[in-house]
């Protein structure tokens, strides 16, 4: 099938949409709310037909809506409902500080252990009390106090040996007020009554320790409560200064301003980064190996690092065993490429109107696909936990060098994604990858290897490359005013060559240099795509006068041409 191009565009981002549009892997989005694991979904937008147009080189899919673009992270610039809901999110923020309920302990068992002590007390009581009531109805008459003792003692050995054994000491003291009284009076009523006094004394001491211990530690308590505990979040205080912000209107809009949802999404968010040890994993050694599979590289042209996702490396059938043969090596994966993102959130400028979203570029050529359960189970984790814990970082998915197969399944599941969603998509096939990333990224922070100029060498990134689209079956020239006595460097690329490119230095007619004759740099021709990508090349001139590139497009295709001097004086 002919490369295709879907360019998805704009719209308010669902709850859910921010991580789960960025698979690390090329797996379809799946049909399920904002929050994939639980990031809040808005209304789900029907996308628009794509339009088929018929071009030379096969099909170009483009979708009827708007480009992304992202929302301030300015106060001021907030409506007045979003206002509104930010400082109630700072409300609920700081009354869970004030009872430390984004750090503190599970809750311990003490009450429990209290009412349980309570309830042996009442069970073991109930026996004595009962048989001194069938004392009492009893016709016979009452036999000897001494007799009367004897029995009650043993019943008190028995039940004391009991009470040992399952009751708390508290018990203890109710069986022996008991024998106490029987000894004494001769009347069962009287018994009971004594019994009861008794176990009512019991109880109220039994209860009264716990009662006073409960307003030491209520008292003990007060002093803290003054001081709310201090909780970070990617280096940030929760409630600091105007980066707080910045950091909660993240999760304010992943759950589409609704204020409890958010604030159990950051409370989680918190005691997830706390049972995975986020602190520890960054200073943690995962060695180098994944080091091609993901890196940054650059900015785009708004100013967002981008990110490079190579799926292509895990052809590498070293590797792919390597990261994925078993749970731990793709638990290891998983902490790598959390690390990964931990280090790169950390550069972000979370000031309010800086850039904190990162723009991913996703290469799919060479990669596994489907087949391989292994890398997709260890990409679906890894996207769950972005979804649930990394909301809005994303400003923008790319991906290049997609199959056919890839775009027939992103139509599929389009009209089951939200718009806001949709717009931060660009899908490109392998001929137009470098045209669409040159979109968004300049030609001095692409890669060489994704179409750009960027690369160790004569060249730094703050030297500006000149773009020219040049025309099917044109010859284009490129002059470079050269000064006396200089030495003059050049780079120059077209993407996808298979064009005739020549270099000459003319000199200027009142220098009088050389005669006046032309110097042949290059002599003409012809450059094809397998090529080196970029050619560079170096004169030197002790007289004025101009560069001239000269190049042909024979094809009947419109060619990207970008170039680049530099000189130095002799």
């Amino acid at each position: 099938m002919a490369d295709q191009e879907l360019l998805l565009t704009d719209v308010p981002l669902a709850e859910k949409a921010d991580w789960k549009d960025l698979p690390l892997l090329p797996e379809p989005a799946e049909k399920e709310p904002f929050n994939a694991a639980t990031l809040p979904q808005g209304d789900v937008a029907t996308a628009t037909e794509a339009e088929v147009l018929k071009s030379g080189d096969g099909v170009k899919l483009t979708a009827d809506v708007d480009f992304f673009k992202e929302e301030s992270t300015k106060v001021a610039d907030l409506s007045d409902s979003e206002k509104k809901a930010l400082e109630e999110f700072k409300q609920l923020i700081q009354e869970a500080l004030n009872k430390f309920e984004f750090t503190s302990p599970p809750p311990s068992l003490p009450a429990k252990v209290e009412d349980t002590v309570s309830e042996a007390v009442v069970e073991k009581t109930e026996e004595p009390i009962d048989d001194a009531l069938k004392l009492s109805n009893k016709e016979e008459p009452l036999k000897s106090e001494a007799k009367v003792s004897e029995t009650n003692e043993d019943k008190g050995v028995e039940n004391t040996e009991k009470s040992n054994e399952t009751t708390p000491p508290a018990a203890e003291k109710v069986l022996v007020a008991v024998k106490t009284e029987t000894a004494v009076d001769d009347d069962g009523a009287k018994t009971v009554e004594a019994i009861e006094e008794t176990v009512v004394a019991v109880a109220v001491s039994a209860t009264a320790p716990s009662e006073e211990g409960v307003d030491k530690n209520a008292a003990n308590s007060e002093p803290t409560s003054a001081a709310p505990e201090e909780v970070s979040i990617w280096g940030i205080p929760l409630l600091a200064d105007e980066r707080s912000d910045v950091v909660l209107l993240k999760f304010l809009r992943a759950r589409d301003f609704k204020v409890r949802e958010s604030f159990a999404m950051i409370k989680n968010t918190i005691q997830w980064r706390k049972d995975f040890k986020i602190d520890e994993l960054l200073e943690e050694d995962l060695g180098t190996d994944l080091e091609k599979v993901a890196f940054m590289h650059g900015s785009d042209k708004e100013g967002h690092p981008v990110c490079y996702n190579v799926y292509g490396e895990f052809q590498n059938r070293e590797l792919y065993q390597k990261t994925f043969s078993d749970e731990e090596k793709r638990q290891k994966f998983l902490r790598w490429r959390i690390q990964f993102l931990e280090k790169s959130i950390r550069k972000l400028d979370f000031t309010p109107g800086g850039v904190c979203t990162i723009v991913h570029v996703n290469d799919l050529k060479n990669s596994p696909g489907l087949g391989k359960w292994e890398l997709r189970q260890a990409t679906k984790d890894a996207v769950q936990i972005f979804q649930d814990n990394y909301p809005e970082f994303v400003a923008r998915q790319v991906f290049i060098n997609v199959p056919w197969w890839y775009l027939a399944v992103n139509r599929m599941i389009s009209p089951f994604m939200t718009q806001r969603s949709k717009s931060k998509f660009v899908l490109a096939g392998p001929s137009k990858s470098a045209e669409t990333l040159l979109r968004y990224v300049t030609a001095q922070e692409l890669p060489v290897k994704y179409g750009g100029m960027s690369k160790d060498g004569e060249f730094e990134t703050c030297d500006s490359v000149t773009e020219i689209t040049m025309k099917p079956s044109a010859k284009h020239t490129v002059e470079y005013p050269v000064t006396q006595g200089c030495v003059v460097t050049w780079e120059v690329r077209v993407v996808g060559w298979e064009v005739r490119y020549g270099t000459e230095f003319v000199p200027s007619q009142e220098g009088g240099g050389g005669g006046g004759y032309t110097v042949i740099i290059e002599k003409p021709r012809r450059v094809v795509a397998a090529s080196d990508p970029v050619l560079s090349n170096t004169f030197k001139t002790s007289e004025a006068g101009k560069l001239v590139l000269s190049l042909h497009n024979p094809t009947s295709k419109k060619k990207k041409l970008l170039y680049r001097f530099k000189t130095k004086s002799l």
